[in-house]
């Protein structure tokens, strides 16, 4: 979400998914250490789907309901999420998921210390663990209280940042994996949206996979609606429905007679559970 995802304020994912299909208890995602059979089964979306920054009103989702987007992706909650949400409650998750979308949970946590700009929350070496396991256990809440069940995703957006700077890199991970145990802990699984030159390629190639999370959501936007021919880390990596790409940005449209400025995503991994 670069763009879309201007740093803290400007972040906006949501996905939709056209003829995608629905498949419960498809690909339990690689979560370390958890039984599967302590999970509730995922609710799985492969199709195209969309995000923005505050989520959308009941009437126009309806009236984007046309087939073209199935899924779309909404900013729960986080010290850096940029937009306000007038719209996002539990009785618009209700509605939207009677109409049949499926929704995509966004948590925008602290940043990388290394990472350009003031962020109203940015992890530190020293903080990064216990800023992790707040945010979870924040974001769990948050989640929660709209009415996504345990099972349901959670997807960290952790803004680009130089890899390259060991020290930084390091306590980004060590966040990530706080925050990834926090959740688990609750009984829901993490992804991770980031970009494939910087955050999402730090999750997807560190050598240690212990608690990391077992969804990667990667921003490379070469406007390919695909999830596998532009998939830069080797095919035996997130599979089993674990993938989003969010491959163009900024993107005017209109569907049902409503313009919204969307970015687009290929979706193949879990979406919240509803109802």
């Amino acid at each position: 979400m670069a763009g879309h995802r201007k740093s803290k304020k400007r972040r906006h994912i949501t996905w939709a998914a056209v003829g995608a299909a629905v498949v419960a208890g498809a690909g339990i995602a690689a979560q370390t250490s958890m039984a599967a059979t302590a999970w509730p089964a995922q609710r799985t979306f492969t199709g195209r789907a969309f995000d923005t920054c505050t989520a959308p009103s009941l009437s126009a989702m309806k009236a984007w309901h046309t087939g073209f987007y199935g899924a779309a992706a909404v900013y729960v909650g986080g010290a850096n999420r940029g937009c306000a949400q007038p719209n996002l409650t539990a009785s618009w998750v209700t509605s939207v998921d009677s109409l049949g979308w499926k929704l995509i949970p966004i948590y925008v946590g602290a940043q990388p210390p290394c990472q350009s700009g003031s962020n109203p929350e940015k992890l530190t070496a020293s903080t990064a663990a216990s800023l992790g396991t707040r945010d979870a256990a924040d974001a769990v809440a948050k989640t929660s209280a709209l009415g996504m069940k345990a099972g349901s995703p959670v997807y960290l957006d952790m803004e680009a940042y130089d890899t390259t700077n060991t020290s930084c890199d390091n306590a980004v991970l060590t966040y990530v994996r706080a925050f990834d145990k926090g959740l688990r802990a609750k009984t829901y699984r993490t992804g991770f949206y980031g970009f494939t030159s910087s955050s999402a390629k730090a999750i997807a190639t560190a050598k240690d996979g212990t608690d990391l999370p077992g969804n990667l959501w990667y921003a490379l936007w070469d406007k390919q609606n695909t999830t596998t021919a532009d998939w830069p880390w080797g095919t035996s990596r997130f599979t089993g429905h674990s993938r989003g790409h969010q491959y163009m940005v900024d993107s005017k449209e209109a569907h049902g007679g409503v313009t919204l400025t969307v970015d687009r995503d290929a979706w193949d991994a879990p979406v919240a559970i509803v109802g």
